[in-house]
This record gives C-alpha cells, structure tokens and sequence, in this order.
C-alpha cells in the first residue's frame, strides 16, 4: 500500500513534505533505519496489548511516500510470546536482518517474556524466532526487560541498550545475536541510567566522536511524555542528563515520545522519528508516528525539535 504525501507553499515553489502523521493508523515507538536505498520504520502497532500480536513495516525513498509492509513478524512466529509485542529494533549483518522486540509485559522473573531476536532475509520479512525463548527474560539491575535498542560501535562491537522501570541497562551481544557476553570488566549487564528521569525508551548514537544517550521520561499514557538525552565519552558512560528536547506543543499534539533517529549519509542530515497523540484524544493508545528535523548547535548539543504539521521534504536516498 502506497501511501499519499502532501504539498507545502515553500518559498517560489511547491515542495513534497510526507505531512505528520506520517503514517496512517496508530503506530508509535517507530524505529528509524537505512537499508541500502531505503528508509525503513519499524512501530509497535498501537492498541491493548492483548491485540498487539504483530507488527507492519514501512519502507521509503525519500521520506515522503511510503509503502506498508503487513504483520512482518507476530506471535505465530514466537512460540513464547503471548501479547505485548512492542519497540521493535531492526539492523543489518552478514546480510541478514534481525528484528529485537519485546514481549508479554513480564513483571517479575518468574513470568515468561522479555526481549527477544527474530531474523529473516530481507528487512521485509517474514521473520522468524532465532532462539525459541527469550534473549533476555529476567530483571537486572531493577530494569524490566522491555525497550531494547541495538548499538554498533566503530570498533564492530554490538551493545543492547534496554530498560524500563526507570532503569537502564547495557549489554555486549555475542557476534550472532543468540546471547550476551561480558565485558571487558567482567560485566554482564552494566546499569548506565542517566538520571532519575529517566523512564524508558534508550537510544543511542555516536556524533563526532562522543555518545549521545536519548530516553523518554514521563507517562507514556499521559500529555508530559517527552525525550531527554545526555553525552558521555563511552557507550557505558557516565552520562549525565543535559535536558529535553522533544515535547508536547499544545498547538500540534500531546505526548511526544519513545522516538529513533536516523541521519542521511548524503548530506549528514538528522531526522528524529518519534510518536505523539492527536490534540484532544486521552486514548492511551492513540498515538501516531511522525518525523522532524533534528539540529545541533556549534558545541555539539541537540537544540529543541520542533513539532509540525507539515513534517519534512522529501530527501531522496542516492
């Protein structure tokens, strides 16, 4: 299913913007990925976790027009998992792709659910289960086992960075995803939550050399939903929390939150992709998927984002 831009007075001339909402439905937790000539989101698909059993996809050129790639992986691939498949979190090796989730809400070690790994062919799918269990289905450190971002250091190290109940955890993966291995210290899971703000939804990239640490604070059900981040030297720290940059605008939409971002290789442009709610509805799950630009100034810290209706111009992968 192709989906429709908008236009937007630009100047002398029309320019091509996706509009926000940039998907139709409720999606939120969408996370932002290039593969090959092709942006992708992957969200959680918004509803009561008894009916979030799947996810779709979303695949485009240019940002503007995208196309919907239907139930990608579900509950009919994972035997364990039952409901509450959310915050998904896809990346590429050895050319194939493998799909991070979490499952069933588990809410004390002695229930089945967690983070889990798919993989499949194309980014498309179908995925399938890698391990027939959890990656990680118990508590360290206080941190529930939900949320889960993958990181790929420059030195070809991958990190799981996870956690909600207001902890955060990082974790080194084993080179084909089916565990985690110690750190260089002995560690397993290293707690690196930022500050006592921090709630859920850790995200991470690496920009001139330092690590920016993002997270969403606030209730995800509420209008305060909002993303804060911090800079540290090393993917585990310290970071300490600089201060938020993402927010509900009372003109556009509430609850701004639990976000990716994705940066053009062309041109070194950001695009932060996150979920908010329509102005006037207090259904907690609707939220919908939408895309800003996102600056930075001269000493490297990320300046507010602001909220639009518009969205952002086409930009074309090349």
């Amino acid at each position: 299913m192709l989906l429709a831009p908008i236009s937007v007075q630009a100047g002398e001339g029309t320019r091509e913007r996706a509009g926000n909402p940039v998907l139709p439905g409720w999606y939120a937790d969408p996370e932002a990925t290039i593969f090959g000539k092709q942006y992708w989101i992957f969200p959680t698909t918004s509803a009561r976790y008894e009916e979030q059993t799947g996810f779709d996809a979303f695949s485009s050129p240019d940002l503007v027009h995208w196309t919907r790639h239907a139930r990608v992986l579900s509950t009919g691939s994972v035997a364990w998992a039952r409901k509450a498949m959310w915050a998904p979190s896809v990346v590429e090796k050895g050319g194939k792709y493998y799909f991070f989730f979490s499952a069933n809400d588990i809410q004390n070690d002695g229930e089945l659910g967690g983070i889990g790994v798919a993989v499949a062919d194309h980014p498309q799918g179908p995925y399938r289960d890698l391990l027939g269990k959890p990656l990680v289905g118990k508590f360290h450190n206080g941190a529930q086992p939900i949320d889960q971002f993958v990181f790929r250091d420059d030195d070809g190290a991958w990190y799981l960075i996870y956690g909600g109940w207001k902890h955060a955890n990082i974790a080194r993966l084993k080179d084909d995803f089916t565990g985690i291995e110690p750190m260089d210290d002995g560690t397993s899971f290293k707690e690196i939550t930022p500050a006592p703000e921090y709630v859920e939804g850790p995200v991470m990239f690496k920009r001139e050399g330092r690590y920016y640490f993002m997270w969403s604070e606030g209730g995800w059900g509420g209008p305060d939903y909002s993303v804060a981040y911090a800079i540290g030297d090393r993917p585990t720290g310290p970071f300490r929390r600089i201060g938020k940059v993402l927010q509900q605008d009372p003109r556009i939409a509430t609850g701004a939150g639990h976000h990716s971002v994705v940066r053009a290789p062309d041109d070194g442009s950001w695009y932060i992709v996150y979920h908010r709610r329509p102005l006037g509805d207090s259904d907690r799950n609707h939220r919908v998927t939408s895309i800003e630009r996102m600056y930075f100034d001269a000493q490297g810290r990320i300046l507010p984002v602001k909220l639009t209706h518009e969205g952002v111009p086409a930009h074309p992968l090349r």
